[in-house]
């Protein structure tokens, strides 16, 4: 089994987040969410994962690096493929095109997911879907009586289906899945200026390929700020059960409330931190209280009172104590 991740988009609804770091390596509960992506897609299969290709921009030797360990960690290969220019999901799996070939799962990295089932390696192809209020907003798919794919249509102005798409796919013949995307290519088969995966997926359908939804329990986006601190507190509870406070975190007078990742050599000084708070390795809380919450690695804070919330790396962020003189049946709120 081979998974291939697209990943060049530079993230810029996550900004200031993303001006030094991908998206997908953004921490969700202490592992960056592509990881978390690629372990929940590897717990849906029977097979070992023998290679993960990422697809990304010019993000540099570090990033690179750490996206090989990622592979590496499930016990698999991991390859690099770059994307010079942003032109559709179609032409960015076909950047990885030598790695189509066999069972191959395509997962775009900005969405997590929950399932409960094993997927059925035997079907033509699976399709992730997650049924939505406002189907508007995606591409869905309508299915016949017995369950299968029958058309798949991007944006619907009117509604056909409630089924959106999450961008996970699995195909059985890698191969095919090329051959068709490679056709959209060669006949400048566009939709908005940009090559679609549904296009060549509405094709290898016509031509007798069948498709079947593969729904999850629940979605989570990480498309901006507050998905990500909401996908983060999901995480957390999903997880909870596990042990995620380092054995090196060092808590003088401060308390936390579950269920909170703390990393390694996090000090936390007369503050209170949780539920649903991630802190990265290396940082220091003094005088806080924060709830709900991405804290990042190496960063300093104090006097801070923050609820969802991100915070980067190698951040510094003082709040000076304040004097009040409040008098009776005032009401004060910032």
């Amino acid at each position: 089994m081979k998974i291939v991740v697209p990943m060049a988009g530079i993230g810029k609804r996550m900004r200031p987040h993303t001006l030094t770091i991908p998206k997908p390596l953004l921490p969700i509960a202490g592992k960056p969410i592509v990881q978390r992506l690629v372990e929940d897609i590897a717990n849906v299969c029977d097979e070992q994962i023998d290679e993960i290709g990422f697809i990304i921009g010019d993000f540099g030797k570090e990033v690179e690096d750490s996206l090989i360990k990622v592979a590496e960690s499930l016990g698999a290969k991991g390859r690099i493929f770059h994307q010079e220019e942003a032109l559709g999901t179609a032409h960015a799996i076909m950047c990885a095109k030598e790695m189509l070939d066999g069972k191959t799962i395509v997962a775009f990295a900005d969405t997590l997911f929950r399932a409960d089932f094993k997927l059925d390696e035997e079907k033509d192809g699976i399709i992730w879907v997650q049924r939505v209020e406002d189907p508007s907003a995606f591409g869905v798919v309508q299915l016949d009586d017995e369950g299968y794919i029958t058309d798949f249509v991007e944006k619907p102005e009117e509604f056909v289906s409630d089924l959106a798409i999450i961008g996970i796919y699995y195909f059985k013949d890698g191969a095919y899945l090329r051959e068709n995307l490679q056709y959209l290519l060669d006949n400048k088969i566009m939709d908005k200026g940009e090559y679609q995966i549904t296009d060549g997926l509405q094709r290898m359908r016509k031509a007798g390929s069948r498709f079947a939804p593969g729904t999850v329990i629940e979605w989570l986006d990480c498309g901006n700020k507050n998905a990500t601190v909401h996908t983060n507190q999901r995480v957390l509870e999903f997880i909870k059960d596990e042990k995620i406070v380092s054995d090196s975190a060092k808590l003088n007078n401060s308390v936390i409330i579950p269920p909170c990742f703390v990393g390694d050599d996090v000090v936390l000084e007369n503050s209170v931190v949780g539920p649903h708070v991630s802190i990265g390795n290396g940082t220091k809380i003094t005088d806080s209280r924060v709830s709900n919450s991405i804290i990042q690695e190496s960063t300093e804070i104090s006097g801070l009172q923050a609820s969802n919330s991100m915070i980067g790396n190698h951040s510094k962020l003082s709040i000076e104590a304040r004097e009040w003189s409040v008098g009776d049946y005032n009401q004060i709120s910032e």
